[in-house]
């Protein structure tokens, strides 16, 4: 079998369903939870059942971690998407269920993780979008992502980031202060090809500072490695 093969949809408990092994995507947990809770879940997991009756999660994972995050119950908080606010709600998730080979079920994990890294925005529409809303809960945006993003298209022509120039994105330091409203209010993605037991080395270090997102951890390792660097300096003198 060389394609996946669609069964059949079903609301399957998370507890059922297995997270793909060695699923290579980071995605922003905490951020799907609060789309789902403002929009409930309007896509579904892609699910293969294994002729073991396993069923292994191919393309969803962070949404199956982020249902499993909320939570069973009433989480309180208001015309939840996700639970309802019904006290009897249990973890569970929509899917669509396929059977496929290993070699496919690997494909898809890696097509659905990788063709979203390869898209572009055109920021005029999205801009324009954002402003449609009013309330841009649920998202993924934060209002000062709407500014620096209308900022960014209102630049003269000649302001503009050159053709071929790496793509931006908008810090998040936690202090809106910290953002410039030109064009650096976009600040370069950090892209690095490390070894995996250096990238466990580094989620340990950024994960041992608190902070909402890893931009914000970063400046608090950076912190803490100028000031190690700092008290080195005035022990050799």
């Amino acid at each position: 079998m060389t394609t996946a093969t669609y069964l059949r949809t079903d609301t399957i408990p998370v507890d059922r369903l297995t997270p793909y092994p060695g699923n290579a995507k980071r995605g922003d947990v905490p951020a799907i939870l609060a789309s789902l809770r403002k929009n409930g879940q309007y896509r579904g997991l892609v699910v293969r059942e294994q002729p073991d009756g396993a069923l292994v999660v191919l393309a969803g994972n962070h949404t199956r971690h982020a249902l499993e995050q909320h939570g069973p119950g009433d989480c309180g908080a208001k015309a939840c998407g996700v639970c309802h606010n019904s006290p009897a709600w249990t973890p569970a998730a929509r899917c669509d269920i396929v059977e496929c080979d290993d070699r496919t079920a690997l494909r898809i994990n890696l097509a659905d993780n990788r063709t979203s890294d390869l898209g572009t925005y055109d920021y005029a529409g999205l801009a324009e979008l954002l402003g449609s809303l009013g309330d841009v809960d649920g998202t993924g945006y934060s209002d000062q992502d709407v500014q620096d993003i209308t900022a960014l298209v209102d630049l003269p022509d000649d302001d503009e980031p050159p053709r071929g120039a790496p793509e931006r994105t908008t810090a998040a330091s936690g202090d809106p202060g910290d953002l410039d409203t030109g064009p650096e209010g976009f600040n370069p993605v950090i892209n690095l090809r490390v070894p995996h037991s250096v990238f466990d080395r580094w989620r340990a270090a950024l994960d041992a500072h608190p902070g909402k997102d890893d931009s914000v951890k970063l400046c608090g390792l950076l912190d803490e490695v100028e000031t190690a660097r700092t008290a080195r300096a005035g022990a050799a003198v």
